[in-house]
């Protein structure tokens, strides 16, 4: 199972970005978005710790969860209130992450 199918069962609803362009673009047209899981690692014209970069500066109310399984990022690279999880992940690791970034909602 992947992680959007994860996410879906733990009852987020979810929307999906081919890479960090497309988030943008998400971001810019749904306001309503309070998460982004993203990895490190993706297509685009930047990595997932920029995406979360420019997240933090033009959404600052926007959670985010990053996660890699080949990066170990230095705390310092990881925007502020950010949180990371490495790969691979249970599941119920995921569910615990982000439900405390979101505070109960789901």
């Amino acid at each position: 199972m992947n992680a959007t199918d994860m996410v879906r069962q733990m009852g987020f609803d979810v929307l999906e970005a081919a890479d960090a362009d497309e988030a943008v673009k998400l971001l810019e047209s749904v306001p309503e978005i309070t998460v982004v899981f993203t990895d490190i690692q993706m297509p685009g014209s930047m990595d997932g710790l920029r995406l979360a970069e420019v997240i933090r500066h033009r959404w600052p109310p926007v959670l985010l969860l990053i996660t890699s399984g080949q990066v170990s990022p230095a705390a310092a690279d990881i925007p502020p209130g950010a949180q990371f999880i490495p790969k691979p992940y249970f599941p119920a690791q995921l569910h615990e992450q982000l439900e405390m970034l979101a505070g109960g909602r789901a």
